[in-house]
């Protein structure tokens, strides 16, 4: 299995390392998508109907919903129908030239296949590190469920924190819950593979939603374990610290994060109130919280008149860090976005770049996402399928080149 778009020039940090991507929606298409950034081959291998976020549209990309380009570029692509012993007989080829294999199927479906891990490929193919991505495990009260990332942000005490005071617990507006798994497995293949160089062995990882939401209680997890104080929301402010929150200037809003004394004084310079700064009510981080209210009273009034651009310009000159609230398109849209690759242009299509930066070999993206099935007769032919076998599987039903519009059961 080559590079995504067949290029076998490209070497990343992880060239050599090949990954089968059976994963849909998020959390384990994000995982591997950052490992095909690294230069690792990953051939995405997806059911009869694709995978389900080819439709979450509009907008789309050509037959697919961009939101499919958001986790799956960098990627090769088959479909298999793994309920037929003829696909199953074709994964397992592929497993022969494979390093890892991702999966967020229900729990038992690769057992109902006869892919289990335990049972068959662990000792078949002893050197695979086999990531297993789940909403709440195989076991325990809740083992077994299946879960999306906002089920897990309410289950999991990330709604409760967020929201403004008044209002209600509301999720947060990305698929947190789902990204972070995504990270999490992307770093538990990377130990794995790490410590194989040690045995030679290959082992099973798990990740899942519910785990991650709870890691995700930073800091309110450790402060109801210590003080036994349910967290409450803050709206935009921090719980620990003051002023860290947003602020309204005259022609729109910034966020002022401030953490430490040192950084309150500059700020007070900065804004020419000094007076703050030897005010016992604000002098260090402990009144500042008991008196977070009133100092908040005094800052927007300090700072309704000031343009807001100017001032973040102040304060960060100031070492004091602050920024202008931003929409989406004035993120993506800003000149350090474009400095920094993060919005890159490829195959027609316009994606996030590559958040990790390495010196000597960095990531890259080289190919857009795949359109479904469009590697079928090159990938089956590097594991050795001649091409009547492959029109026999396609003919079949067990290999796919065009999607099914029934919906899954």
């Amino acid at each position: 299995m080559s590079d995504a778009g067949g290029n076998q020039t490209f070497q990343g940090a992880l060239a050599g390392i090949r990954i089968l991507d059976l994963s849909r929606v998020l959390a384990g298409p994000y995982c591997a998508q950052m490992l095909a950034d690294q230069g690792a081959a990953v051939l995405k291998i997806e059911p009869p109907q694709g995978d389900e976020t080819r439709t979450f549209g509009p907008p789309f990309v050509g037959d697919s919903a961009a939101y499919f380009f958001s986790v799956n570029r960098n990627k090769q692509a088959i479909a298999l129908d793994l309920g037929t012993a003829a696909a199953r007989e074709v994964l397992l080829r592929l497993l022969e030239q494979s390093d890892v294999l991702i999966e967020n199927f229900l729990p038992g479906t690769m057992e109902k296949w006869g892919l289990g891990y335990a049972e068959v490929l662990a000792e078949r193919f002893p050197r695979l590190v086999y990531c297993r991505i789940t909403g709440f495990g195989l076991d325990g009260p809740l083992g077994n469920l299946p879960g999306y990332d906002a089920v897990l942000q309410a289950m999991g005490g990330v709604m409760s924190i967020n929201g403004d005071a008044d209002g209600g617990p509301t999720r947060v507006g990305m698929p947190l819950v789902d990204v972070v798994t995504g990270i999490h497995s992307a770093f538990g293949v990377m130990v794995a593979l790490a410590e194989r160089q040690r045995s030679g062995k290959g082992q099973l990882l798990e990740a899942c939603l519910y785990d991650t939401a709870l890691s995700l209680l930073i800091p309110h997890a450790a402060n109801w374990l210590a003080s036994g104080q349910v967290p409450v929301r803050t709206g935009s402010g921090h719980p620990n610290i003051s002023p860290y929150d947003k602020f309204a200037a005259r022609d729109g809003e910034i966020f002022l994060g401030v953490v430490n004394d040192g950084q309150f004084r500059k700020f007070c310079r900065a804004v020419g109130r000094d007076a703050w700064a030897v005010d016992a009510r604000f002098a260090d981080s402990r009144a500042r919280m008991a008196n977070r209210v009133v100092l908040r009273q005094e800052i927007e009034a300090a700072l309704k008149d000031v343009e807001s651009a100017e001032l973040c310009r102040t304060l960060m000159a100031a070492g004091v860090p602050a920024g202008p609230v931003q929409s989406v398109d004035q993120a993506l849209n800003h000149a350090h976005t474009a400095h920094r690759n993060m919005k890159v242009e490829i195959g027609g299509a316009t994606v996030l770049g590559v958040p990790i930066k390495l010196s000597r070999t960095p990531g890259s993206v080289r190919s857009a996402p795949p359109a479904f099935g469009q590697d079928t007769q090159r990938v089956l032919a590097e594991v050795g399928y001649s091409s009547r076998e492959i029109n026999h599987l396609i003919a079949d039903g067990a290999v796919l080149t065009r999607r099914k519009t029934a919906q899954r059961l």
